[in-house]
């Protein structure tokens, strides 16, 4: 029996066979649909439109910049709304196939300034003066899939499931949902050349997590927001909708995070503790620089996650520890007894922006800002 929410999704209810038809004419081989994506002025959503180019390119160096209606957006004046998409890095699309791309573009205005949301830039100036560091980011991304009424997909119309237990990693009908939106994102994601390392269903039900990384310097920035457009655009197709909300449902259930694992080349080496245990010393001074940047809200996002409960640290303290997930920052057991590795920043919430908070971290343990 078919469920209410895809009997109310007018995107589930279309025949995709239909749409299979045209997907299969042929075009000419130099002709590609390149499908550029960016930010918006909220910080956290992701907006696209595609354009039509005769030939197959090499790099994003050789995509021409576009443009858009920044009023749409909340990035610019309707009187002066032209804003400019300037092509970053470009992916094999795996909805389209073939020779056709995703291009992941950063944003500015017409004098040339960064948008707002453009903390991409913030980033590449940032890395420029830490070369040396060979810095290494992975992100473990957590979401929420949801009904088109809003609720966790699969939760009771009235009600609540049992008590988060047996959900995490779960296996079996009545334990996770959806599971067809994962495996389809996680191939999608393979088939653009993300690293994405790895998926499993969390801690409340209708809650997933995927990890991409580990990935050098800018690389992790524009790979989570490729990986976040595959998210929606194939949650999309199924009529059900994928938040990033970092406390999707009040009281007693997880919210979702993004933990950033961190490590630098001398972390690596042995004797790399050392390193981790001074980077988390500059961390502990600047917590509430790196709360502003954890999510596009400046913390107002994550002060309903951030409790000290439900396997997060308080928003108002930093503590780190070993194998603690209650705390800011946490040392893996196996680097501990290894004596190198990374460390794991617990904070940044599920909508963060990661070009936002690997700046942020990045100018705090290399920069010494």
């Amino acid at each position: 029996m078919m469920s209410s929410v895809l009997k109310n999704s007018p995107n589930a209810n279309i025949d995709k066979n239909v749409l299979k038809r045209y997907m299969d004419l042929p075009v000419n081989e130099n002709i590609v649909q390149a499908t550029y994506i960016w930010i918006d002025g909220t910080g956290d959503n992701v907006r696209c439109k595609d354009k039509t180019l005769d030939f197959i390119p090499r790099s994003e160096k050789e995509l021409p910049i576009w443009n858009y209606d920044g009023s749409s957006t909340n990035q610019a004046e309707g009187h002066n709304s032209d804003t400019y998409l300037h092509p970053r890095a470009i992916y094999p699309d795996p909805i389209r196939r073939g020779n056709n791309i995703l291009v992941m573009c950063d944003t500015y205005k017409f004098d040339g300034t960064p948008t707002e949301t453009n903390h991409r830039k913030g980033f590449v100036e940032a890395l420029s003066g830490c070369k040396n560091e060979d810095i290494w980011f992975g992100i473990e991304q957590e979401y929420t899939l949801l009904d088109m009424e809003g609720r966790p997909f699969g939760w009771p119309v009235n009600g609540y499931p049992a008590p988060q237990g047996p959900y995490y990693c779960g296996v079996g009908a009545d334990k996770v949902y959806a599971r067809d939106i994962v495996e389809a994102h996680y191939k999608a994601c393979l088939y653009a050349g993300l690293k994405i390392s790895g998926t499993n269903a969390e801690v409340m039900p209708a809650q997933w997590e995927y990890q991409v990384g580990p990935c050098p310097g800018i690389t992790i920035g524009d790979e989570m927001w490729i990986s976040r457009y595959l998210l929606h655009r194939i949650s999309e197709d199924f009529g059900i909708i994928a938040t990033l909300d970092p406390k999707p449902v009040s009281g007693q259930w997880n919210g979702a995070g993004a933990h950033t694992n961190v490590s630098t080349k001398k972390m690596r080496e042995d004797g790399g503790i050392k390193e981790i245990e001074a980077a988390i010393a500059k961390l502990a001074k600047t917590h509430e620089r790196h709360i502003k940047a954890y999510d596009p809200r400046g913390g107002e996002d994550n002060k309903r996650r951030l409790t000290g409960r439900l396997e997060t640290s308080s928003i108002h303290d930093f503590s780190a520890g070993v194998a603690n997930r209650g705390s800011s920052i946490r040392i893996p057991r196996g680097v501990a007894d290894e004596g190198k590795g990374y460390f794991e920043d617990r904070r940044p919430a599920s909508n963060c922006d990661p070009y936002s908070v690997c700046e942020a971290i990045v100018r705090t343990i290399c920069l010494n800002e």
